[in-house]
């Protein structure tokens, strides 16, 4: 009996421990939001579930899309490549028509032997007219794709169109008040399936992409959200634009589209209300993961494809590389991290969050990818970072460009043929005041033009 008491003894020096679960992905996308939200100081916009996701989560105050469209914008983070790299600069152009080998981000999990599902927008979507499509989506990056298709769909006949020359609803200033309940809209939809797969595969590793599509255009909510924020608590911006390159604003002429602020308040109102009717979704969200017990092994990204102008300098909707357009709200909260509740001032671009996932998740990494991963920021918030982050857009065949550190952002139009712009970030954080030929600060802008025109690679973190 002795050699079975040896190997009794013996046993626990082979046996292995089991292998940790792998982290599941909860990757969230808000559409054309942006930072106008509780956790972000906004005064008056209502998002109390984002505000309880940034309480566990890492908030990105400095974080910048890559190119303030849909589609180039989503085509860079999901691909991991720059606009420039992509080749995707509008949002006709599919990114496999010139990339047909890469490897997504959903696909790279995919690979890797997650189940991988996407509900929503997450690559382009024509809004509103493609919900409940497919959109331009790439069916390889998933196992299941689900496009719900809500109520507001079927009631668009309400829209107010504030600028009837622009036909296209989804690219004007648009809104109606919901018919209905929250659950009946689209993005109600959404958020039941999401809360119904993360039921169902509570079990396996996951990677769950949510898209909601609101605030996007119309902005579609209940008449209680729109009661949330009375039209006499709204005042819209000024529109001057003195001293801004006239291809800065081209987008949007004349100020305001020729509009009243009364004529305006009603569309801030809808997109705040929109914002609150998302918001909701994103709660639902957070009460499924919490219920079933995913919270200590799930990443939770939330993060906006571009953020949206309300006003501001007579500009409204994208497509410009103003604060308003080029921020976005992101927030990443993942097991064991040490910064928790906290927030970071460092840069952060959405280019980023194709290596961060990956690192997190214990992933091969990508030597093409052209983002950083933020990683090192979950624990260490304060620490050295990179110097720029970058976001472009198109004026015709011409390339606006712009670098904004944490302490400015400098512009220029054509190479600068079109124009300059400099803005200092901590006395003009509304960017209203154009230093860009003030000669107290042609250092400045020399060494902001170097750190533009050496690209991304020259602003990468030590």
């Amino acid at each position: 009996m002795r050699w079975v008491a040896l190997l009794w003894i013996a046993l626990p020096l082979f046996a292995q421990a089991p292998a940790p679960p792998r982290l599941n992905v909860l990757f969230i996308a808000a559409d054309d939001m942006n930072v106008g939200l509780g956790c972000y100081g906004h005064p008056m916009v209502k998002t109390p579930n984002i505000d309880r996701l940034a309480a566990r989560s890492l908030r990105f105050e400095r974080a910048y899309c890559q190119f303030p469209l849909c589609n180039p914008s989503r085509a860079s983070l999901m691909t991991g490549l720059r606009p420039d790299s992509s080749q995707v600069l509008d949002n006709k152009t599919f990114f496999r028509s010139v990339h047909r080998e890469i490897i997504t981000l959903p696909q790279h999990f995919r690979r890797n032997g997650y189940f991988v599902s996407r509900i929503g927008k997450m690559y382009h979507y024509g809004v509103p007219a493609q919900i409940g499509t497919d959109g331009v989506d790439d069916p390889i990056s998933w196992d299941r794709v689900v496009n719900p298709k809500g109520r507001d769909k079927f009631d668009e006949k309400d829209v107010i169109n504030l600028v009837p020359s622009i036909k296209n609803i989804g690219g004007s200033l648009t809104y109606f008040v919901a018919k209905g309940t929250d659950d009946e809209q689209t993005d109600g939809l959404i958020a039941a399936e999401a809360v119904r797969q993360l039921e169902e595969k509570k079990e396996v590793p996951f990677f769950l992409a949510v898209g909601f599509f609101r605030p996007h255009v119309p902005c579609v909510a209940s008449k209680e959200d729109f009661d949330l924020y009375p039209l006499d608590q709204i005042h819209v911006p000024s529109g001057d634009r003195t001293g801004i390159p006239e291809m800065a604003t081209a987008t949007v002429r004349p100020p305001h589209y020729g509009l009243t602020e009364k004529d305006l308040q009603p569309m801030i109102q809808a997109y705040y209300a929109s914002t609150t009717l998302m918001d909701k979704q994103v709660g639902k969200l957070l009460d499924a993961i919490d219920r079933l017990g995913l919270g200590d092994r799930t990443v939770i990204a939330f993060w906006g494809d571009h953020g949206w102008s309300l006003g501001e300098r007579g500009m409204w909707q994208k497509m410009s590389l103003f604060e308003e357009a080029a921020r976005v709200p992101l927030l990443l909260s993942a097991p064991g991290m040490k910064a928790k509740g906290r927030s970071t001032g460092r840069l952060a671009e959405l280019v980023d969050l194709y290596p961060t996932l990956s690192e997190l998740c214990g992933l091969p990494a990508n030597p093409a990818h052209e983002g950083t991963s933020l990683r090192p920021l979950l624990d260490d918030p304060e620490r050295e970072w990179k110097k720029g982050a970058f976001t472009q857009v198109t004026r015709g065949e011409k390339m606006g460009r712009s670098v904004r550190t944490e302490l400015w952002r400098y512009t220029e139009w054509d190479g600068g043929a079109a124009g300059v712009e400099l803005y200092d970030q901590v006395a003009d954080p509304k960017e209203l005041k154009n230093l860009a030929t003030d000669p107290v600060h042609a250092a400045t802008r020399s060494d902001l033009k170097a750190l533009l025109q050496g690209g991304w690679k020259g602003a990468l973190p030590r």
